[in-house]
């Protein structure tokens, strides 16, 4: 069984997503694109642009956004003006003639790779997925599984706390996704563990929801800002120790990677090695516009990985549909399937599945 931990289905994100406006959702979707990798370019003439135009250096929250009309475009591209320039990003495949993934698109895609299941992530820039998410996983329990979403900095509110018992209870979905850059929106002015925080976390350790969880280098976005992310998870990881989590993304290759295999500071490896702790493998959406398929960086990462923390710690993921601006949807999987042969046949079968499957509790 091939389970693929991370996947989207969206509306088209020309609306508001299930977010109260359009304008909120303008604000998520330009707050992402202030750390994209994706390209940037002048429509006059094709030549690089600087995503910094986005907003104000040195102010990395929702407050420190320019205006700079904030488009949805076709073929995949985000568009907005700035100093009189008209600038798009590719950040979704240029394939993507409208900006909407919907589920028939899902299913289309995981049958042509062949992929049997997927987790469905979701994300403010993705839209309030919540009820998507459920309506997907009610019409194809056999091939998703839906996460729910919440504002990220507002979980411990009684909104958010009963948008959490609404989605577990009313729509049945068995699981989170807790971005930290949700927490820019309020400009950082609190994080994870601060104490208004404290009812959410005893909330999913009281309904046994698993925590898929995106860290954030932010505000500062740099290493130390990382590992003071991973702290935080790992004094409430501390406290809860029965709650499931899933690391979405893995290990960020630009801090710990960076000379070709992992050099984890003591503290980042005590987290990642929690009995409860699963970390995404998931290279090609970060590192395949400057890697080439099959990748052979991120298989030695793999490889090292698996030698520092066990192939029982790991689960692929793709990021469909955004991976496709880099490598087809079968490739994205195939680098691990085809070519990190130095995984034994049982090893492969968990990373490609059976972890997220214990972890969701597939059949």
């Amino acid at each position: 069984m091939i389970v693929d931990c991370h996947h989207h289905v969206f509306q088209h994100w020309i609306g508001p997503c299930g977010h109260p406006s359009r304008e909120v959702h303008a604000k998520y979707m330009q707050k992402m694109l202030t750390r994209t990798i994706a390209p940037v370019i002048r429509q006059r003439d094709g030549s690089p642009a600087d995503p910094r135009a986005l907003f104000r250096e040195g102010e990395n929250g929702w407050s420190g956004l320019t205006d700079v009309d904030l488009r949805v475009g076709r073929f995949g591209q985000l568009e907005f003006t700035a100093d009189g320039e008209d600038c798009v990003i590719q950040y979704m495949p240029v394939g993507m003639q409208e900006f909407v993934a919907p589920p028939e698109l899902m299913l289309a895609q995981m049958a042509h790779a062949g992929i049997d299941h997927c987790i469905l992530q979701a994300g403010g820039a993705y839209g309030a997925v919540t009820d998507y998410n459920a309506f997907v996983q009610r019409q194809h329990p056999g091939k998703a599984t839906g996460l729910m979403w919440v504002d990220e900095a507002m979980a411990g509110t009684p909104g958010g706390l009963a948008e959490v018992e609404r989605a577990h209870r009313e729509l049945g979905l068995r699981g989170i996704y807790f971005n930290l850059e949700g927490f820019a929106r309020y400009d950082f002015a609190w994080a994870m563990d601060d104490p208004r925080l404290d009812p959410f976390w005893e909330k999913l350790a009281e309904l046994d929801i698993i925590l898929c969880i995106e860290l954030s280098a932010g505000p500062s976005y740099d290493e130390a800002g990382y590992v003071a992310s991973i702290r935080r998870l790992g004094r409430i990881l501390g406290r809860f120790p029965e709650l499931p989590c899933h690391l979405a993304m893995g290990p960020p290759v630009q801090y710990f990677g960076r000379h070709g295999h992992w050099e984890f500071p003591d503290e980042v490896a005590e987290v990642y090695g929690r009995d409860k702790v699963l970390i995404e493998v998931m290279f090609p959406i970060t590192w395949g516009g400057v890697w080439d398929y099959p990748y052979p960086e991120a298989q030695a990462l793999i490889r090292d990985l698996r030698e520092k923390l066990g192939a029982e710690k790991m689960m692929w993921g793709s990021d469909m549909p955004n991976v496709e601006r880099f490598c087809t949807y079968r490739q994205s999987l195939d680098y691990v399937r085809r070519y990190c042969d130095f995984l034994t046949a049982g090893e492969m079968d968990l990373v490609l599945g059976g972890n997220a499957a214990r972890l969701y509790g597939l059949p």
